[in-house]
């Protein structure tokens, strides 16, 4: 459904991404890991729309994302960035009622339907003792899930989440694992998300694309491509990675700088 065939993107020469490639299956969530500057968050603003690339394609059922509207490709693809900063005290329910601007027409305001798809937003993302609350005094574990809210709001196809856990403790970056696990599973929520954060993408993702300085160096399903030579070749660093039967997923404890 979102297929990146080839894509090239620099700034002026220097190149950021070269010859990426990889497809996205609806009903999956696809990780993209790589160290600080590989070209993450480059990679997740092609895919929005936000930025073109400098050569190859990215497309969405096999229509060029770059030929969608605005609104019209808002309806398709939602984005959680990594920080949400709101200008104005807004409560956390007209955070997430701004999820359906891109349904709304022109000077239209947001009708019972839109309110209530936003408080099943907010219900499934385990939000809705928190929606008269100002955004501004929530936790950062809180924030996150209502970015989340209001961009399940938007009833998009995709759901594009950069660096998703950053900055979170150990217990909020359990929840909110937990919270998109749920949102695949029950929904069917098809996920793009970046991480640097393995054991994070190992939980949730079916499958990786791994990059660095770039470039692709491994994509595939997750149990074949999170391996003690991709870790290294990712990160430089030698790792035990070994099956958890508590956690339910492979889990990867860095062990030293790769000599």
């Amino acid at each position: 459904m979102l297929q990146v065939d080839s894509v090239r993107f620099a700034y002026a020469r220097d190149a950021v991404l070269d010859d990426v490639s990889f497809a996205v299956q609806r009903g999956t969530i696809v990780g993209v890991l790589g160290p600080n500057g590989s070209g993450k968050t480059t990679l997740l603003r092609l895919l929005a729309g936000i930025i073109t690339p400098s050569s190859g394609r990215v497309t969405l059922d096999e229509v060029a994302v770059a030929a969608f509207g605005r609104r019209e490709l808002a309806r398709r693809i939602a984005v959680v960035p990594q920080e949400t900063y709101a200008t104005f005290d807004f409560t956390v329910l007209e955070i997430v009622l701004m999820g359906r601007y891109p349904h709304l027409g022109p000077f239209e305001l947001e009708g019972a339907s839109d309110l209530a798809i936003a408080r099943d937003a907010l219900a499934a993302t385990g939000t809705v003792a928190l929606a008269d609350r100002l955004f501004s005094t929530l936790s950062g574990g809180e924030k996150q899930r209502v970015v989340i809210a209001a961009a399940l709001a938007q009833s998009s196809d995709v759901l594009l989440l950069d660096e998703p856990t950053a900055s979170l403790d150990v217990g909020y970056q359990l929840e909110i694992a937990s919270v998109l696990g749920r949102l695949n599973r029950d929904r069917g929520t098809t996920m793009v998300v970046s991480s640097h954060d393995l054991n994070f993408a190992a939980s949730i993702c079916k499958e990786l694309v791994l990059i660095r300085r770039g470039r692709v160096i491994a994509r595939g399903p997750t149990a074949d491509v999170l391996t003690r030579e991709h870790v290294r070749a990712l990160y430089d660093v030698d790792a035990d990675i070994a099956f958890n039967a508590r956690a339910g997923h492979v889990t990867v404890i860095p062990v030293a700088h790769a000599g």
